[in-house]
């Protein structure tokens, strides 16, 4: 069985970075989904699709997957580039773009 581990990114509705800090392994479906024939709802008779497990470290992910046999991904996670800014810059008299009020 196939698992992926990664580090998720923050939420584009929020601005905090909350839940960024674990890490995830997440297991890969075996099967595509397939639509039921009454509802037309997909669904899909691999459970393990829906298991979504959190760890402290990637060392604590790593080593779960290697107790249970898994096969591995990691993904590295992206560097963080962060612009600081006040909300004074936009009146600065060195302001290079042009006033829209």
């Amino acid at each position: 069985m196939r698992a992926r581990i990664y580090q998720p990114a923050k939420t584009a509705t929020q601005s905090g970075r909350a839940k960024t800090h674990d890490w995830v392994l997440e297991y890969e479906t075996a099967r595509k989904p397939r639509p039921d024939p009454l509802m037309g709802w997909s669904g899909a008779s691999d459970t393990q699709g829906q298991v979504r497990l959190s760890f402290e470290t990637r060392a604590a992910a790593e080593a779960y997957a290697v107790r249970q046999g898994l096969e591995v991904q990691v993904a590295e996670p992206q560097p963080l580039a962060v612009k600081p800014k006040a909300y004074a810059e936009n009146f600065a008299h060195k302001r290079k773009g042009l006033w829209t009020h």
